[in-house]
């Protein structure tokens, strides 16, 4: 019987839903997908429930009218600001052979005893490096010999409060999310290669409002990091320093967001609060704006990417998906900045029944949510749920959930699926980013040189 898995990609721009089907066979097909406008999220965090909820809803409310069938299984994306805490657990094998059981039971052992801050919880536990005996950098030591196995693994944290408020908001869309994952790991999933992977690469998933960043090494995620940047700035950006409506700057930068030749040539642009007038702008003006805050975007990326410490082990290089990808040029422009590292560009993987219209960077995220589902994710790991997952595990399914898609509850009239978790009220759900002093300095440096330079334009 096949399984049908719907991928959220929760974003401060849109809401991306995709169902996927599972055969008997363990391969995976794209039936659906559909994209709404993101109400009451921004820079990742969800700031009103109740618009958040009315947008996944009207997502995959979409997604199963063009897909015609229910699914049993929900994954959703997390965004935010994350936390990695390095963890390292023992245990001993008393009968000799490695089992399923003995790896879980050292994982659940080794999250267990990690130091996480209280308002944070793990949503990954991803192993980078087994040891059994004096046998180093084992893969996979399900059924090998030994009398001690140890473990090295990535913790990866988020808010806790970030975490309920998604659940509430999931919920209120008449959801229940089976799996929260981090967006830069689901979009490693969709578009890393083999080699990359092997070789170690920095995925860089630019969207909307948000850049998430993980570093793959070997199997295993081994760094993330977050920055709320993304093209949404370029287009506030361009308002301000041609004082038109926003609409308009987001048409102007679709149409002459071109970073590899200059054009000339003048526009007519509407003015904010009159847009029965008009003035004529320079086309080469836009694009200064626009190439200022791409300078400066992949300027801090390349800070962040070189204070992670992780930089040594991506010999692949740097891969950027997301939305903001589409910016002609982009490519060139990051290949200067992060040091002559290789870039790319890249999109899903191609996955039977994905349209050529959905094989866009915009959609990684939704696409690799519906793959971990299915089981593309590392060798081994604790999710979101504290449940263990490894490859050759059974996909889990609960057949009880088969109709749960069929119809959606009066919206806001659903009844909550689990226990609220009680959030500390003077909790403060706007920390903000600890990043490192150089790249605070960095990004102070080049904010304000785009500053300039957008004045002295005019």
């Amino acid at each position: 019987m096949s399984a049908k898995i719907l991928g959220i990609d929760i974003g401060s721009t849109k809401i991306c839903a995709a169902m996927a089907e599972l055969n008997a066979s363990n391969e995976v097909s794209i039936i659906a997908v559909s994209c709404a406008e993101s109400k009451g999220i921004k820079k990742g965090e969800i700031k009103n429930i109740e618009l958040a909820a009315s947008s996944i809803q009207t997502a995959v409310n979409d997604v199963l009218r063009i897909a015609g069938t229910n699914y049993n299984k929900v994954i959703v994306s997390i965004n935010g600001k994350s936390k990695n805490l390095d963890s390292k657990g023992m245990v001993n094998i008393p009968n000799k052979d490695v089992t399923i059981s003995q790896i879980e039971r050292l994982m659940q052992d080794l999250c267990y005893r990690a130091k996480i801050e209280y308002e944070y919880e793990a949503i990954h536990v991803l192993p980078y490096n087994f040891k059994l005996d004096d046998q180093d950098n084992i893969e996979d030591p399900l059924g090998m010999s030994g009398s001690r196995l140890e473990v090295e693994a990535q913790i990866i944290t988020v808010q806790r409060a970030a975490v309920v408020n998604l659940r509430k908001a999931i919920e209120k869309a008449g959801l229940r999310a089976d799996n929260i994952v981090l967006c830069g790991y689901a979009s490693s999933i969709a578009t890393l290669n083999e080699d990359e992977k092997q070789l170690g690469a920095a995925l860089i998933d630019i969207g909307g409002a948000t850049c998430n960043m993980v570093i793959h090494a070997g199997n295993s995620i081994r760094y993330s990091d977050f920055l709320g940047v993304g093209s949404t700035l370029i287009t506030t950006d361009l308002s301000a320093a041609l004082h038109t409506p926003i609409a308009k700057a987001e048409e102007v930068k679709i149409k002459y967001g071109s970073l590899r030749s200059r054009v000339e040539g003048q526009i007519d642009l509407p003015d904010i609060g009159d847009e029965n007038a008009s003035r004529s702008v320079s086309v080469s003006i836009v694009q200064d704006v626009i190439m200022a805050r791409v300078d400066e975007t992949m300027r801090i990326l390349a800070e962040m990417l070189g204070s992670s410490n992780y930089r040594h082990l991506i010999s692949a290089g740097v891969v950027l998906t997301g939305g903001m990808t589409k910016i002609e040029g982009l490519r060139e422009i990051a290949t200067l900045i992060f040091d002559r590292l290789p870039v790319r560009i890249a999109r899903p993987s191609d996955i039977e029944g994905l349209d050529d219209r959905f094989k866009e960077p915009m959609y990684s995220c939704a696409i690799g949510l519906c793959l971990y589902g299915a089981g593309h994710f590392t060798p081994y790991e604790i999710d979101s749920e504290r449940k263990m997952r490894y490859h050759g595990e059974s996909d889990g399914f609960d057949e009880n959930r088969l109709s749960q898609g069929a119809e959606f509850a009066e919206f806001g009239d659903n009844e909550p699926m689990f226990e609220e978790t009680e959030v500390n009220e003077s909790l403060n759900l706007r920390i903000e980013s600890e990043v490192p002093q150089k790249v605070q300095k960095a990004k102070n440096y080049w904010t304000d040189k785009v500053i300039n330079k957008i004045k002295n334009l005019f």
